[in-house]
């Protein structure tokens, strides 16, 4: 029993490290910083920091690191990444000036599938909000059945984007107390790998 679910464990390792493997990721590095300052390239910059902190925060995590969580009553590391790719699902929404729609069903993802899919969503929003010139259109609004409630960008600030990066430290601490800590190199201040 032992040698089968230490064999499964392996497998869904290499499955999740061969996925990343032939997929090129987003935000190894930060993109080049836009010319000039506007609200919006300066939120697409904050969602672009946002992206390169969960990119190598999540960067090599095992099977064993996936499942590792402080406490009883604290969040895993894959249910952390849940959170953010629901957070990324919000940000997105609200760059296409659309409804988080909660009766939406988020497809079925493993690991693998659901990090790309969060740094995607990151990127998609990173790109809509650079070419913003009314944060004010660009409202947060849930959906829950026939309820809708809807709030002005400054909560988008507030709320998902920060609540995000919060996480994303969270899982650079969790991996860390698992005993396998981020890359060294991350460098979020320049947004790329030391040398």
């Amino acid at each position: 029993m032992k040698f089968t679910m230490t064999t499964i464990a392996l497998l869904l390792y290499l499955n999740l490290q061969s996925q990343e493997a032939m997929t090129e990721l987003p935000y190894t590095a930060i993109p080049e910083a836009p010319e000039t300052y506007t609200a919006g390239t300066v939120v697409s910059r904050m969602i672009d920091g946002l992206g390169f902190r969960y990119h190598w925060a999540t960067d090599g995590l095992t099977e064993k690191d996936l499942n590792y969580k402080p406490g009883n009553d604290g969040r895993t590391i894959a249910e952390t990444m849940e959170h953010i790719h629901n957070l990324s699902l919000t940000i997105l929404k609200s760059s296409q000036k659309q409804a988080r729609d909660f009766s939406e069903k988020v497809p079925e993802m493993n690991m693998a599938e659901r990090r790309l899919a969060t740094l995607q969503n990151l990127e998609q929003a990173s790109a809509l909000f650079k070419t913003t010139d009314d944060l004010t259109e660009h409202k947060v609004i849930f959906k829950r059945g026939d309820n809708t409630s809807e709030f002005p960008f400054w909560n988008q600030i507030n709320g998902p984007i920060e609540d995000a990066v919060w996480h994303a430290g969270q899982v650079v601490v969790l991996r860390r107390a698992a005993g396998n800590p981020m890359n060294p190199k991350v460098n979020v201040f320049l947004g790329k790998l030391n040398d």
